[in-house]
């Protein structure tokens, strides 16, 4: 904590600029922490040049009297955002949830402060559904909205804001409207990831249904519960978003501008989208465990069959060689010259008697 104070000291402007308050600052001077991906000053949507320490950017921006800041963190720990908390006045369970993680996406209010949670997606490659042991990789975003900053705090190794950050500095008329818009661009980045997430898990169902109804197929029910799993995991991340960007829609908050709902609006459409996809490919998942189990009992079925026919078959010449093999002097054919090719002869046109009579009832 107090290397992040000493850290907030040594922020500056980048071409010795000087503040309102007369102080001149140095940017090169700072040195960001591992955990801070980025700090910038946005006025009026245009980001200010230069490196930024937290203190000092929230600080430059309270001196002007607008725009605001936005700091974009990595796994911190609970040392390392303490003092951008104590700077920002972050609340104490919001920041324990932030650097904890394992979260329900989720929107709180903390007196000036919303702190909201996404699960963020991401698709991992695969030569086919059937041999897959991952299909979702899942991670997590928070972000903490106040009236002249946004902090994002990002756990997982994808699904990073750093493109993201790129295209909004380079369209400043979207970040006008102050933090919120960041939050509206976060919240359709990860609805947008959402998507191209069910679009191939979508293919990779229409696969997974082609072998299962394919001839002599391979495909087994642990391997589609797999699949279900996966998909469970991508249904946890966007169901319980649907509600945190309708009470944003809504406008349950003075921090959400008029200007911005409609676009919250936009994405909650969006989410309501691919909550309905991943409804379809769970239930057509439970369809498609339904339909291997039924094709095990139908094999089952039709392997007894096979086994109980080719008995059939076994019994006759395993009968008539018992019955003449009892040893009795007096039997038929037993003393005739042809005996024995004769009771061969009757067992062979018995035993293919049966064979035609299985076949026809496709038994065999």
């Amino acid at each position: 904590m107090s290397a992040i104070r000493s850290l907030g000291n040594l922020r500056g402007l980048g071409n010795g600029r000087v503040s309102r308050d007369g102080r001149r600052r140095d940017s090169r001077e700072v040195r960001p922490s591992p955990y801070v991906v980025d700090c910038g000053v946005y006025i009026d949507g245009v980001r200010q040049p230069g490196e930024w320490s937290h203190v000092d950017a929230i600080a430059e921006v309270r001196e002007r009297g607008e725009g605001f800041v936005w700091i974009g963190l990595h796994e911190p720990n609970e040392e390392q955002i303490q003092g951008i908390a104590d700077t920002f006045g972050l609340h104490e369970l919001a920041v324990e949830d932030a650097v904890h993680a394992h979260q329900r996406p989720k929107l709180e209010r903390y007196d000036d402060t919303l702190f909201m949670v996404f699960r963020t997606v991401r698709y991992v490659e695969h030569d086919s559904p059937t041999t897959a042991n991952e299909i979702v990789e899942s991670g997590e975003l928070m972000a903490f909205l106040g009236s002249d900053f946004i902090i994002t705090v990002r756990h997982g190794n994808h699904a990073g804001l750093s493109h993201l950050r790129r295209e909004l500095d380079a369209d400043p008329e979207r970040l006008t409207a102050g933090p919120a818009s960041v939050l509206h661009a976060i919240a359709d980045h990860v609805v947008d990831h959402f998507l191209v997430v069910t679009e191939r898990i979508e293919d990779d169902i229409d696969e997974l249904e082609t072998e299962v109804f394919a001839p002599r197929s391979r495909v087994t029910s642990e391997q589609i519960y797999l699949f279900k799993r996966e998909v469970l995991e991508l249904r946890r991340a966007v169901l319980p978003l649907a509600t945190p960007l309708r009470r944003l829609a809504e406008g349950h908050t003075r921090l959400i501008p008029d200007e911005v709902r409609s676009y919250f609006r936009n994405v909650h459409d969006h989410v309501t989208t691919v909550s309905d996809r991943v409804a379809a490919f769970d239930e057509l998942l439970t369809t498609l465990v339904d339909a291997t189990l039924g094709k095990i009992t139908l094999q089952l079925n039709a392997d007894m069959r096979k086994i109980t026919s080719w008995a059939a078959i076994i019994a006759v010449p395993t009968a008539i060689a018992g019955i003449y093999g009892m040893n009795f002097e007096y039997m038929p054919e037993v003393q005739t010259r042809y005996g024995y090719p004769v009771v061969i002869t009757v067992i062979l046109v018995i035993c293919l008697v049966l064979y035609r009579v299985f076949r026809k009832k496709k038994w065999l």
